[in-house]
């Protein structure tokens, strides 16, 4: 069993900038890629940025340039740094990783809106 919380979240304005924090516990050997989704009103869930225990990144067109994500192994946490934000930003933000050959894990969410 692993837990995923989520932090950080909050109001900001378009062009602001804000960084989410997702600490893992419980059972995290053999947990590899870390990831970010988000899910905004009436549209699915969607990637925003992975990571791998090395350290290789991808992200989605939409946010390639203006967010950041890294991770901190010895902590066991995964961040976004969020800049240039958009009101199409807004949505609820997710932290998700897998073991291998295993069902996904979600954090609880973290609301994140972007006023013009």
């Amino acid at each position: 069993q692993v837990q995923l919380v989520e932090s950080g979240g909050g109001l900001v304005q378009a062009g602001g900038s804000l960084r989410l924090s997702c600490a893992a516990s419980g059972s995290i050997s053999s947990i590899n890629a870390m990831g970010w989704y988000r899910q905004a009103p009436g549209k699915q869930r969607e990637l925003v940025a992975v990571i791998s225990s090395g350290g290789t990144t991808v992200y989605a067109d939409s946010v390639k340039g203006r967010f950041t994500i890294s991770r901190d192994n010895a902590k066991n946490t995964v961040y976004l740094q969020m800049g240039s934000l958009k009101p199409e930003d807004t949505a609820v933000y997710y932290c998700n990783t897998k073991k291998p050959l295993g069902p996904p894990y979600w954090g609880q969410g973290t609301q994140v809106t972007v006023s013009s």
